[in-house]
């Protein structure tokens, strides 16, 4: 792994959630059918795509300093890049209130977790 960085201006809100947290929500949600309606299945800190890069780079030892500019990503990924370069500051209000406890509530948790796994 090289330099890497944020994509885009990296000032774009990213929602993340770790696959056990993910497993243990939906397992959750069907322990208590009293929850209806939408539920974004998100963890509870939202972060932005720089803090992402910072902390999978601390965690990997390596430097999160290049951005992927806008345009090479959309040369690349075509329609797709809109998606990864969208803001959206989603939080999980409807877990919080009914009391989910998440195992990686932070980006600096996960990433430890990924590089650990790796």
């Amino acid at each position: 792994m090289g330099p890497r960085g944020p994509l885009g201006s990296g000032r774009q809100w990213f929602p993340w959630i770790a696959l056990p947290d993910q497993v243990a929500a939906l397992l959750f949600l069907l322990d208590n059918p009293q929850i209806t309606g939408p539920v974004n299945l998100v963890a509870p800190a939202p972060v932005r795509q720089k803090e992402l890069a910072h902390a999978l780079g601390s965690a990997y030892h390596r430097p999160a300093v290049l951005p992927a500019p806008s345009f090479a990503l959309h040369a690349v990924l075509g329609e797709f890049a809109s998606d990864v370069l969208t803001s959206a500051k989603i939080v999980p209000e409807v877990l919080q209130d009914n009391g989910f406890q998440w195992e990686f509530s932070t980006i600096d948790t996960v990433a430890r977790w990924l590089a650990r796994s790796s």
